[in-house]
């Protein structure tokens, strides 16, 4: 039998990974942000986007249907990852939506998201570890993730989550520092962490492809 030829995975397997957009977003313009990664990716791992099911309220026409997975300021409607809060709205939506899609478009290995996507993540991660049989999946990749600072939300950092994850962010980034995404970094137990010069995007260069390659190859058959 030949060897394999170098830098080829000898693994066949494509991974199928739940896709979880940014707060003002949706499974369409997300597309569009994720079309070099995707195409990155295509021989190992397709991404299947959804989209959140809070609309949210704009008057400046900015985007056709932004989206959320849940409210800092529910009188408002709206979302800001600093605010610190008692309460919000929205996440049992999102938790419903998330659940049908592993259901009807399911199974999935792993999950992604990015900024409030990626925030989200890491509570499905959080709920998979105490046992939610909704959310089955192998590993979490959380592009720009931050940790809510609502206080109904602080049951889910209690315990150390084990889910394998990759939390990647931007030196630059000025949406959500970088030390915002190693906060929520220092809940999981070892996770890879992956910077990069940028600001508030998913980045997909060589030095980002020898962290993700790697990473994703690791769940592959």
């Amino acid at each position: 039998m030949a060897a394999p030829t170098v830098g080829t995975p000898a693994c066949t397997q494509v991974l199928r990974i739940l896709a979880l957009h940014g707060y003002w977003q949706n499974e369409h313009s997300f597309r569009e942000r994720t079309g070099t990664l995707r195409k990155n990716l295509k021989k190992r791992a397709e991404l299947v986007l959804i989209s959140a099911p809070l609309s949210i309220p704009d008057t400046e026409g900015q985007l056709e249907d932004p989206r959320g997975w849940w409210f800092s300021d529910p009188e408002k409607n709206s979302f800001n990852a600093m605010d610190e809060t008692k309460c919000c709205s929205g996440l049992e939506e999102s938790l419903d939506t998330v659940a049908k899609a592993f259901s009807e478009l399911g199974p999935f290995d792993g999950i992604l998201g990015f900024s409030q996507g990626a925030a989200f993540v890491a509570i499905l991660c959080a709920l998979k570890q105490q046992g939610d049989p909704r959310f089955q999946f192998d590993f979490a990749i959380l592009f720009g993730g931050f940790k809510s600072r609502a206080t109904e939300h602080a049951h889910f950092y209690k315990e150390a989550i084990t889910v394998p994850s990759l939390h990647v962010y931007g030196d630059t980034d000025r949406v959500i520092p970088g030390e915002m995404s190693q906060e929520l970094a220092a809940h999981f137990v070892n996770p890879l962490l992956h910077s990069h010069p940028g600001g508030h995007y998913i980045p997909v260069c060589a030095a980002q492809k020898k962290v993700y390659f790697p990473f994703l190859d690791s769940f592959r058959k």
